[in-house]
């Protein structure tokens, strides 16, 4: 048995929600290690829809759910998504969730930083395209050494001293935007209203998960996003604020790199992004609509609509090796039902050159045009599909076609969203 990183190998909104869920049956914990509530997942279970941003996804089968320190936590969006789960009748108690003591916290203070800056950018063409909900401001305090963690809210003696740190900070920012400052009593408030609900849950993740290693536990690790919008590795600086790739469910969690296993990386059968940025295999036409329409390709958290393009054969294997990834769960292959043909991306042009990777230069990865090879599609649905026997002889052939051009095996085929309509090929936790 080994334990298994699951994370997202283009630009995120890849169907990680219900692959964790999958897995979730087969582990005992499930860890959080980076991002913030601006990454949603969707489980359907039973036909109910459970949507989830920050939270880890085991909480709907009731498993051990680690919230890691990699993780910025927004405490009142916190205390609204618990509220949210326990409606709809899924117990969360600090029986079954824990939150690493040294995780940061994301503050209203963030939140408008983040607006704010959205804003200017866009009025200036320079927009990254955030979700505005304060993940790159908390990021930056954290890495600037003036955050406000989650065990500070147990030591009311010092909170003080460190919100006059962060404010110090927050409100020349303010002043120099012709903004009114933010007052200490105000933030002194919105820190101590929330404490008694999240206190409960802290705990020192490192030694928890250690100990539930060395207890022979499965432990799964749940990326959000995709890792195409690492910090390092990804399209910079159109990226998110937390490293993406598999390496970081270490550092993000305090176990260390020893204990990570097998590599699962979700993979859509085409490709899709939400927000600005460099996309090479981008459809414009009908079929990018058809795209769109058909896979329902809209923001779970943001309603934000995705992108849509072609299968980018380049991105994913880039990612299989920046991840070390094992082996890929396809997802979303319906969706390509009843095209005529498809096509996949297996390098790019470059003023003129054909080059075999993503380059990383802003202005080059504007640049590149896709270099496509065509295959026949198919008319039959592979929807609900448990077997290969149940599906196309195309679909097949395309698969086989991505698993050779990536250079990784899929180790599931997903063909719905309910969670039992999956082939199973390769059982991660068992290597």
């Amino acid at each position: 048995m080994t334990n298994v990183v699951v994370i997202g190998s283009q630009w995120g909104d890849e169907g990680k929600g219900k692959i964790v869920d999958w897995l979730s049956e087969r582990a005992d914990v499930i860890v959080r290690f980076q991002g913030g509530h601006n990454a949603g997942h969707t489980l359907v279970v039973d036909g109910i829809s459970y949507k989830l941003a920050l939270l880890p996804s085991g909480l709907v089968r009731g498993k051990l759910s680690v919230i890691g320190n990699g993780v910025v936590v927004d405490p009142h969006h916190f205390v609204a998504e618990v509220e949210k789960l326990r409606a709809q009748g899924i117990a969360v108690t600090p029986d079954v969730l824990r939150i690493a003591e040294n995780a940061p916290l994301i503050l209203s203070l963030h939140r408008d930083l983040d607006a704010l800056r959205e804003d200017a950018a866009s009025n200036s063409g320079t927009k990254i395209g955030t979700t505005r909900r304060g993940i790159g401001p908390a990021y930056e305090d954290k890495v600037g050494r003036r955050a406000i963690r989650v065990i500070d809210l147990a030591e009311p003696e010092t909170l003080p001293a460190k919100i006059d740190r962060l404010l110090t900070h927050h409100n020349a920012l303010r002043r120099g935007m012709g903004l009114d400052e933010i007052s200490f009593d105000a933030l002194h408030e919105e820190l101590t209203s929330v404490a008694e609900h999240i206190l409960p849950y802290i705990d020192q993740v490192w030694r928890l998960l250690d100990e539930q290693r060395k207890a022979g536990a499965r432990i799964l690790f749940e990326g959000a996003q995709g890792a195409l919008l690492d910090n390092d590795h990804g399209t910079y600086p159109f990226v998110t604020s937390s490293n993406t790739v598999a390496g970081q469910a270490a550092a993000g969690s305090g176990l260390g790199p020893t204990a990570l296993g097998y590599v699962l990386g979700i993979t859509k059968a085409y490709t899709t992004r939400v927000g600005e940025g460099p996309f090479p295999c981008e459809l414009h036409d009908e079929i990018g609509r058809h795209l769109a329409t058909v896979g329902r390709e809209v923001g779970v958290n943001t309603g934000r609509p995705r992108r849509c393009g072609w299968f980018d054969a380049v991105l994913v294997r880039q990612t299989v090796k920046t991840s070390g990834i094992t082996g890929i769960a396809l997802t979303k292959l319906d969706v390509l039902d009843g095209l005529d043909e498809l096509k996949i991306c297996v390098g790019y042009k470059l003023d003129g050159k054909e080059i075999d990777y993503l380059p990383a230069s802003q202005a080059a990865q504007a640049r590149v045009e896709p270099v496509y090879i065509t295959l026949e599609g198919w008319k039959e649905s592979t929807v609900g599909a448990r077997k290969w026997a149940d599906l196309p002889a195309q679909a097949i052939k395309y698969v086989r076609q991505v698993e050779e051009l990536i250079g990784a095996p899929v180790a599931l085929l997903s063909t719905s969203p309910e969670r039992e309509d999956t082939i199973l090929v390769t059982d991660p936790f068992e290597g």
